[in-house]
């Protein structure tokens, strides 16, 4: 099954939008339309020969027998809510295919948004009562993230706040959410309040403009008898309200004012008015939904909820995003720039509020679909056995890059001082020189130098080698979902100080290889062989030609084999300290240690290819590395795609 297509599906307590987004296209969604209108009002209606009308059509299609607006809710067992939200859907969805604006069946999948406050069991239980409208394919996703997506995509964040903190204010008909995303996660933290929504300054408008109306007995015994007359007053209110707020500083002064209008019938007219004053009533004046606070006093008392659990968490958002319709109230955008007052905050309220949630969860669909493909693909990079091919293969050149420095920082640190040592008189016996040399020899590898030329040996094989090799297979994938390919690379290199501390791949990979070499070195045969260099033609048999008649003196002749020998030569001859500069002087130290360079290289080279078991190992320990980081780099890159 091929997915052609992701439908964001705003369905709003007091507006309804819907956008569709190409999925094998990085186009911006394109917005929808129903009844000629890219956004409509949540409306349901009735009609005895047209069946379900929606939006616009249901408020002026004459005979509409019943209407329903506003009905967006947490799910429940209300059989009429619950037919109310299906046989709405069901129009919505027959309107856009019967207009080919949509593809329809599987080829479609909806993304309908619900208020990030809900539970997750309150998301489940409302996409199971949507699926029942028919849709074959369809999701529930928070609107806050929706909110997020589209501020992403549409370039209002850059990557930076992107990589920190992004507070959501979603100020909805029913609900005010705030959401947290921070470090690329979209799965929000959500905290806020489920009863403060825009619908209560509707409602406040319309008790008021009934309160003061002439004919009040008149209209509650209608709105009681025919609740759709009761909604459509609903309605002009709500449209007094956008008015008044989207030109604030026009309706000031008292005279005048924003206006609703709706015809009971020829005589009877409801006619809500907001102006500056009357809206400051209705703002201030204590609401049961609210716990007797006012509209103002519990946004206030919620943003700063919201500001305290930041702070108790140590966080600044980078960005305070406002989106849904009452964000365009202008005081809503002073409060929270009131609260959120540091420095390192933005506040950016949304330019087109009625259209953000539509176009993101869109947006949302179409990057999860990309997401999971993209990482799938980036997954059979990273099966264990790939990437230990890739090390294995190189492994040889690694061993080359090690080889002169070991052997060079072997004879500097632990031959040439001990073999000075001995021929100073500071060392008695070869016996000494032997024991010296190795304890010189494993301080020398285990020390700070030693682990900064190995360091730097490593990382240009890294660089070098195991880049290189992971990128000729990550390129095609990052080209693929046009995102840069710097992605999935070690961008830097490999280099401490420099690699995103997140990923801490220079800690790991350098400790495993280097903590191999040490462990090869000092716990393997590595040292011991190079005393056994010394201490055969380099070094044994002049003494043994020089002193022979001693050796003799002291019994030596019963010993028939080379090994015997050079066990007597290292626990009992002494060589005098005045002949000791003769034999070993430093020009002959440095012949030594010259002549034997070239074996130590090839004793070390051989030591470390033989020693198999211990590069699987190592093997393992570099692709488990390169995988666990690769997935880091991958969550990080998984944002960029649209």
């Amino acid at each position: 099954m091929k997915i052609l297509e992701t439908i964001g599906f705003d369905l709003g307590h007091g507006e309804t939008a819907v956008a569709k987004a190409i999925v094998e296209s990085t186009e911006p969604p394109e917005m929808l339309e129903v009844n000629n209108k890219k956004v409509q009002i949540t409306a349901l209606g009735k009609h005895p020969k047209l069946g379900y009308l929606v939006g616009e059509q249901a408020l002026i299609q004459a005979g509409v027998t019943q209407l329903e607006i506003a009905f967006k809710q947490k799910p429940n067992a209300d059989l009429n809510y619950r037919q109310t939200i299906c046989n709405f859907l069901t129009t919505y969805y027959r309107i856009l295919k019967e207009s080919r604006q949509i593809e329809g069946g599987i080829d479609s999948h909806f993304y309908i948004g619900c208020p990030s406050g809900w539970s997750q069991q309150e998301r489940e239980e409302y996409q199971k009562l949507l699926q029942q409208s028919g849709i074959p394919l369809l999701s529930v996703v928070p609107e806050s993230r929706a909110a997020f997506m589209q501020a992403k995509e549409a370039g209002k964040l850059d990557y930076d706040k992107l990589k920190s903190s992004v507070l959501i204010i979603d100020i909805g008909s029913s609900t005010t959410d705030f959401t947290l995303v921070k470090s690329l996660h979209e799965i929000p933290l959500d905290f806020g309040s489920n009863a403060l929504g825009a619908s209560l300054i509707d409602k406040a408008i319309f008790a008021r403009t009934l309160a003061y109306h002439e004919q009040r007995a008149l209209l509650e015994k209608v709105f009681e008898e025919y609740p759709h007359h009761k909604a459509r007053c609903e309605l002009a209110c709500r449209k007094a309200k956008e008015d008044y707020f989207s030109n604030e500083q026009v309706y000031s002064e008292p005279h005048t004012f924003a206006r609703g209008f709706e015809s009971i019938n020829e005589e009877i007219y409801f006619i809500p008015r907001v102006n500056k004053m009357i809206a400051q009533e209705i703002l201030n004046q204590p609401m049961p939904e609210l716990g007797n606070k006012s509209w103002i006093e519990a946004f206030r008392a919620v943003v700063t909820e919201a500001k305290k659990t930041l702070d108790e968490q140590g966080l600044v958002p980078k960005v305070v995003l406002m989106t849904g319709g009452a964000s365009r109230m202008k005081f809503t955008r002073e409060i929270c720039e009131e609260i959120f007052c540091d420095r390192e905050t933005q506040v950016r309220p949304d330019p087109e509020p009625e259209r953000c949630i539509a176009l993101g969860l869109a947006r949302v669909g179409r990057w999860d679909l990309r997401a999971a493909a993209f990482t799938e693909e980036v997954n059979k990079v990273l099966e264990t056995k790939n990437l230990k091919e890739i090390v294995e293969k190189h492994i040889p050149e690694l061993i080359e890059l090690l080889i002169a420095p070991l052997s060079c920082g072997l004879i500097e640190n632990a031959v040439k001082p001990a073999l000075k040592d001995w021929q100073s008189n500071k060392l008695r016996t070869l016996a000494e020189l032997e024991i010296s040399m190795r304890k010189r020899a494993e301080q020398w590898i285990e020390s700070l130098p030693a682990r900064q030329i190995f360091d730097e040996k490593c990382m240009t094989w890294f660089n070098s080698k195991i880049q290189p090799a992971l990128a000729e297979k990550t390129d095609p994938i990052c080209q693929k979902y046009q995102i840069p390919k710097s992605s999935l690379r070690f961008t830097e290199g490999i280099a401490p100080g420099v690699v995103n501390p997140e990923l801490s791949i220079a800690d790991t990979l350098l400790a495993d290889i280097v903590g191999f070499i040490i462990n090869l070195a000092v716990g393997g045969s590595t040292i011991g062989s190079i005393i056994l260099i010394i201490l055969t033609g380099h070094l044994t048999w002049p003494i043994a030609l020089v002193y022979g008649a001693s050796l003799v003196a002291v019994g030596v002749e019963v010993l028939r084999t080379k090994k015997q020998l050079q066990d007597v030569i290292k626990t009992q001859v002494d060589v005098p300290w005045w002949s000791r500069s003769t034999l070993l002087n430093n020009a002959k130290i440095e012949e030594l240690c010259n002549k034997m360079n070239p074996d130590l290289e090839k004793l070390l080279r051989e030591q470390l290819t033989a020693n198999q078991q211990a590069f699987d190992e190592l093997i393992e320990k570099v692709g488990q590395g390169l995988k666990n980081t690769l997935n880091a780099k991958v969550r990080e890159a998984i944002i960029l795609i649209q």
